[in-house]
């Protein structure tokens, strides 16, 4: 942990009038994001505070109010700079900007002894007290805000135009309307309000020696809102390597701005990673690969990048990133230009993978053939994820769990860049006990291989369309479960055998209703002289067509049915030993 640590309760004043010490907001951090509701509850909450009950008597000067924690490291340019509470402490500069300009205007001298502690609360000042208009306590660095400057005007002259709309200036306006509403309407004791905000309420600064442990206290404490992300620690980390070139640097920003809301469209991780980080994730097995390391251990993100100086950020880097965002991009919006019908295809049933990490080899044999993969040309690729989505779905019912796959995932992916067989040598299954296990697996609605083993299943069938994107489809039990008592086991309702996958809505009305009421809900049916449109999925609609009823010998048959189905895939797939 930190070999210097400091944390000591201070007051408002006490922070911002430290002389001879800025606040960084650094390159990495997020733009200023409060809006006017946020801004409203602060001073609504201070005002209550400072004025209890309305009443300025009923305040004690030995009253606090505890906002929260200031998390900042030395960066040994008498900076502070912010890992955690950049927007608290900018909302309270433009606050005090605002109490600023409404003393101003005053000539008392109660509004001249505050006007001088504002001052030193805003402004650097030399060594006799006197401000410096020009040099702010808080300077943003952040890459992606392109309002920063805004605030420094802002601060600096306390004047917004019509034509200024940034967070910044709508809040900076809003506290001018609060403060006058307030002078409006105790003109006997205003002056207090400021003051007892500056002496009364506290903030808890923690002061580290590095970056490294702010960030680690900050992912350990912060539990308000998005934390920072590594993917914003190496988007500065980018950032850098353009300091000389203004015109690049304009550049990335735009280019990172863009691949940022790529990533929000196509990645939806699981809770503790960003989308973008989802990209950065993948392109690191690629680049472990490209190491020739076969190891399933794995460093943080931000560990594993900044090696050797971040020397994986550099050269082609970037534009790999750019690259991969948009080959899937062309995945997940079905780029029929990029793809023909039997990838995407297969890419589709694919996506019901009990595992993530089938991206991450499907990423890396495109870093590895891109130059050759052609809508024209795709049968390598095409074979590559027909023999992916066989050992996937395999692995899922021989060696349940994700510490089972990613041993042979992170091999084959090694050998894809090596340009090596894909074959999972070593890694193939009996036949024997495939089947045992198979036999002894529930395929329970729960359990994340039962959908993606009914995709696989109905997907396969090429005359059998793709459901529209972004259609959820659910798990459908052909022979009801309210019926299952009339079943020679009970447990029979469970088989594959006796499931498909069916459009929500029509899955709805379906509910639990025998198959000859499920029937015409397959098959769509009128309801108020409208024709209500059927299930897209060919083989319900077979069933409908064919079978007054679907029985207990009718699951064991396709239960079995789909098993040898599979048991020839992988053996086409040469994946059985």
């Amino acid at each position: 942990m930190a070999k210097q640590l400091s944390a000591e309760q201070k007051t408002i004043s006490q922070i911002f009038s430290e002389p001879r010490v800025n606040f960084l907001i650094p390159d990495y951090q997020r733009p200023y994001s409060w809006k006017r509701e946020q801004c409203e509850t602060l001073w609504n909450d201070i005002k209550d505070f400072a004025f209890p009950n309305d009443n300025c008597d009923d305040f004690s000067d030995s009253d606090t109010y505890f906002l929260g924690t200031i998390l900042t490291y030395d960066n040994n340019s008498s900076q502070y700079e912010v890992v955690d509470g950049q927007q608290r402490l900018v909302t309270f500069l433009l606050m005090l900007r605002a109490f600023y300009d409404a003393f101003g205007k005053m000539q008392d001298s109660k509004a001249k002894n505050i006007l001088t502690t504002l001052e030193q609360c805003i402004w650097n000042t030399d060594k006799f007290r006197n401000p410096d208009k020009s040099s702010l306590k808080i300077i943003s660095e952040v890459i992606t805000d392109g309002d920063k400057d805004e605030l420094k005007k802002i601060i600096t002259t306390g004047k917004t135009t019509k034509g200024n709309t940034s967070n910044y200036a709508q809040n900076y306006r809003d506290f001018q309307k609060w403060i006058k509403e307030f002078i409006d309407r105790t003109p006997d004791y205003f002056s207090l309000l400021p003051f007892r905000i500056l002496d009364n309420c506290i903030l808890l600064p923690i002061k580290v020696d590095s970056q490294e442990t702010a960030l680690q206290i900050f992912t350990t404490l912060n539990d308000r809102g998005m934390p920072l992300s590594d993917a914003d620690i190496l988007k500065a980390k980018f950032y850098k390597f353009y300091s000389d070139n203004e015109e690049k640097k304009e550049e990335f920003v735009q280019d990172w701005k863009t691949l940022e809301e790529l990533c929000e469209k196509i990645f939806h991780p699981k809770k503790g990673i960003s989308p973008l980080e989802e990209l950065f994730t993948t392109y690191m097995y690629y680049l472990k690969a490209k190491n020739g390391s076969r190891t399933t251990s794995f460093k943080s993100l931000r560990k594993f990048y900044e090696q050797d100086n971040y020397k994986y950020l550099q050269n082609e880097t970037f534009e790999d990133l750019k690259s991969l965002a948009d080959f899937w991009k062309d995945i997940y919006s079905r780029n029929y230009n990029r793809f023909s019908e039997r990838v995407l295809r297969q890419l589709h049933i694919l996506e019901y993978s009990p595992y993530a990490i089938w991206r991450h080899v499907v990423s890396a044999y495109f870093l590895v053939y891109r130059k050759n993969m052609t809508r024209a040309d795709d049968k390598a690729f095409y074979n590559f994820l027909k023999k992916l989505t066989a050992f996937v779905l395999a692995n899922s019912i021989y060696r349940p769990g994700v510490g089972s796959i990613r041993l042979p995932i992170h091999n084959e992916i090694v050998n894809l860049y090596e340009k090596k067989p894909f074959e999972f040598k070593g890694f193939k299954f009996e036949l024997e006990i495939m089947s045992t296990k198979r036999k002894e697996l529930v395929f329970s609605n729960q359990r994340l291989i039962t959908r993606a083993m009914l995709a696989w299943w109905i997907f396969r069938d090429e005359e059998q369309e793709l459901p529209p994107i972004g259609m959820k489809l659910e798990i459908e039990h052909i022979y009801a479960r309210s019926q299952k008592e009339n079943l020679s086991d009970e447990s029979i309702v469970e088989l594959l055998g006796n499931k498909s996958l069916l459009e929500s809505n029509i899955n709805i009305q379906a509910s639990d209703y025998r198959f000859a009421d499920k029937k015409k809900y397959y098959l769509g049916q009128k309801r108020n002289k409208k024709k209500q449109a059927g299930t897209k999925v060919l083989e319900l609609r077979h069933l409908a067509e064919n079978y007054d009823d679907f029985s207990e010998e009718d699951i064991v048959r396709r239960n079995e049915k789909i098993f040898a189905a599979f048991t020839n895939f992988l053996r086409e797939q040469n994946l059985l030993l």
